[in-house]
């Protein structure tokens, strides 16, 4: 049985991925583009809209397929884990992009990174305690 903050949970996690997917591929596609590191091998903008695309569908997934929550939120999870370095590289480079303008807003963004992973999990809810049987 679901809890209620984790379907809440699932549906605005999977909602915030379907949305930042669409702007990887409209009106924000050059602010994610200068987000791309400069020693990734693909071309940035083949890497937004690839990565946009996957947003798009793992959010859509988390929201749209419950049943298979456990495998969207652990793909997700490993997304957020797969794109760290993007980010670490933006302050390591001091890229500017969507206001992170400051070597200390770049550094505070790092420590939201872990946050995503956790909010996957539980949303998946493969963060619940273990019933214990009475004895």
């Amino acid at each position: 049985m679901t809890s209620l903050p984790r379907t809440v949970a699932r549906v605005a996690l999977g909602s915030i991925m379907v949305t930042a997917g669409v702007l990887h591929l409209t009106t924000q596609r050059e602010e994610f583009q200068a987000q791309v590191p400069s020693w990734f091998p693909l071309d940035e903008d083949l890497t937004v809209v690839g990565s946009g695309v996957v947003e798009i569908a793992l959010g859509a997934g988390l929201v749209a397929l419950p049943r298979h929550k456990r495998l969207f939120s652990a793909l997700l999870a490993a997304f957020f884990v797969a794109i760290f370095p993007g980010n670490i590289a933006q302050y390591a480079e001091g890229t500017d992009a969507f206001g992170l303008d400051t070597d200390r807003a770049r550094l505070v963004r790092l420590f939201f990174q872990p946050v995503l992973v956790l909010w996957a999990l539980f949303a998946g809810g493969w963060l619940r305690r273990k019933k214990t049987e009475d004895a």
